[in-house]
């Protein structure tokens, strides 16, 4: 049976979050992103296997509506488990603390891109409760196909 853990993304481990990102994804972030990620909190894991760093979650905090201060939503920037650790649960463990911490900080909504043929990501999300809402043109700029889908799960 694996343990599977969360922990904080903190300046000691940013390197292995940067790892991480080059290994899983197909998308070069630049320093501010991971610069950011030290202040999201709840809203930014490492993931672990038996105490091995297999994955990772980054969330940004938005505002709702920008005449509104108090109403936030969640835009899930990333989220990805290494290939070997895959279908052991440890991406749902990501989005169920996404969710839970969603839940008790005032987040009405969950959002995130994928990739229009990224079949794996799409069937996991809505597994989790998410919907597609739309698809988006061009929202990748330096990968193809360049069409995205917008998907997102409210919080009641």
């Amino acid at each position: 049976m694996s343990r599977i853990d969360l922990g904080d993304i903190t300046r000691n481990n940013l390197g292995q979050v940067r790892v991480l990102h080059k290994t899983l994804f197909p998308v070069e972030y630049k320093d501010n992103f991971y610069n950011e990620l030290l202040e999201a909190g709840e809203f930014a894991k490492l993931a672990y296997c038996n105490d091995v760093c297999v994955g990772t979650v980054c969330c940004r905090k938005e505002f709702v509506d920008e005449q509104v201060k108090d109403k936030f939503k969640i835009y899930m920037m990333t989220l990805g488990v290494l290939d070997p650790y895959r279908h052991l649960g440890i991406g749902t463990k990501m989005v169920q603390h996404i969710l839970e911490q969603a839940k008790s900080s005032n987040i009405t909504q969950v959002y995130l891109h994928v990739q229009i043929n990224n079949t794996e990501a799409v069937d996991f999300y809505k597994k989790n409760g998410f919907d597609i809402i739309s698809t988006e043109q061009d929202y990748y700029k330096n990968i193809t196909p360049r069409d995205a889908y917008l998907l997102a799960k409210n919080i009641d």
